[in-house]
């Protein structure tokens, strides 16, 4: 990826290999770690992002973008390889959109 991505950007890419439940496949995920941790580390926070909405508590509807659809899986929060994984930016997401999933993490996480 030429420009390092930012909390909010809504990238592609490819989530294989993969175990269980987890997602699969090139699709859009949801930036969660700030521009600088991803440029200093090389590594990039996400959650994908599924056009299969199930109603389950831990999905976001993915709002404030021009081109992506679907529902954001705040439950399946990963740490990838920016650079391994060959992000590319398509979109972004709203500020409020990027706080929802940031509160459904919390949740999770207890913090």
């Amino acid at each position: 990826m030429s420009q390092t991505p930012d909390a909010g950007d809504i990238v592609i890419i490819d989530f294989d290999p993969q175990a269980g439940h987890e997602q699969a496949g090139k699709r859009p995920a949801l930036v969660l770690s700030p521009q600088q941790f991803n440029k200093i580390t090389g590594f990039v926070w996400l959650c994908p992002i599924t056009s299969q909405v199930k109603g389950y508590p831990f999905e976001v509807a993915v709002t404030g973008s021009e081109k992506t659809q679907g529902v954001i899986l705040a439950d399946q929060l990963k740490s990838l390889d920016a650079q391994a994984r060959r992000l590319k930016k398509v979109d972004q997401v709203s500020a409020d959109c990027l706080a929802n999933v940031k509160v459904l993490i919390a949740t999770i996480l207890s913090i």
